[in-house]
């Protein structure tokens, strides 16, 4: 299992119940970036969208600062809502068709390095209890919906921006972040008939903070310095991940079809410098 940090609260740290006690179902909600994945999602594409001329040299080495400071620091709910504007703003008017084109070909070989072996045993062991799996992320809806799948989950949400006559308008639907990740398990609850307070929510982030009071089993995991302070004060159980492997030898590549029905979304083209606004922040805390 994966290691707990001891300096945190004893508790359960791995699922217990195949179901709940109330007969509904259980689920277990996934945040993406450092929970599942050792990186951003909303970075992972800057190369490849700078090799096919969505974006410029320049945005390709904000992206990768930004990658950086992201691991060492994570982002605040004012940051991602910058990030947010930053986003919708820079990838207006982009064909969907020709970025479905770019993730069907750069998918697995971005995704595949970049997953904690410690998540995907969790996820294993959810799922041998018969909890349904669910991804929830801020990084956008056609992002998140592939890797989901290679990880076997069985639902997921993130991030959906407005398309029109086959481009992004620059409008945001759904912003999958901090309270609307929690509007979005509850969305998911009430669908799927699942029983909150028996179910478990895993993140790294302190903005996650709805969704992890949501349920009945909440667990940090690598947690930024906002949610370390919330767990020890609440006694939530902390999990380390740190090794990421492959999932070529664990997880069957998906078809063509499944992968292509897939596109970037607001995380993808994040990876073109959203996240320079919080990049400007962390300098200015230093």
């Amino acid at each position: 299992m994966p290691r707990r940090r001891d300096s945190y609260a004893v508790g359960v740290t791995e699922p217990a119940n195949p179901a709940a006690a109330s007969g509904r179902r259980v689920a277990a909600f996934f945040d993406l970036d450092k929970t599942i994945i050792a990186k951003s999602s909303t970075l992972a594409f800057s190369r490849p969208f700078f090799q096919e001329g969505l974006i410029n040299r320049r945005a390709v080495l904000k992206s990768a600062y930004a990658q950086f400071v992201f691991m060492l620091a994570g982002a605040d709910a004012d940051q991602m809502d910058r990030m947010r504007a930053h986003i919708t703003s820079l990838c207006t008017g982009w064909d969907i068709d020709q970025v479905n084109a770019i993730v069907e070909e750069t998918l697995h070989d971005i995704v595949d390095p970049l997953v904690y072996k410690e998540a995907t045993q969790l996820i294993t062991d959810h799922q041998d209890q018969g909890h349904e799996i669910v991804v929830l992320s801020a990084s956008g809806q056609e992002v998140v919906a592939p890797i989901a799948k290679l990880l076997g989950a069985d639902h997921w949400s993130g991030t959906r921006m407005v398309v029109s006559e086959g481009r992004y308008t620059g409008e945001v639907d759904f912003y999958c972040s901090a309270e609307n990740k929690a509007v979005a398990a509850r969305e998911l609850a009430e669908k799927h008939d699942y029983d909150l307070g028996e179910c478990y929510a895993y993140s790294d982030s302190v903005t996650d903070m709805p969704l992890l009071e949501a349920v009945g089993h909440p667990t940090v995991v690598n947690p930024d310095r906002g949610l370390r302070k919330e767990a020890v004060q609440r006694g939530w159980p902390s999990l380390a991940f740190e090794h990421p492997v492959s999932l070529r030898a664990r997880i069957p590549t998906p078809s063509r079809a499944a992968v292509t029905a897939a596109g970037v979304g607001l995380s993808a083209v994040a990876a073109a410098g959203a996240t320079w606004w919080g990049v400007r922040a962390w300098r200015r805390r230093r």
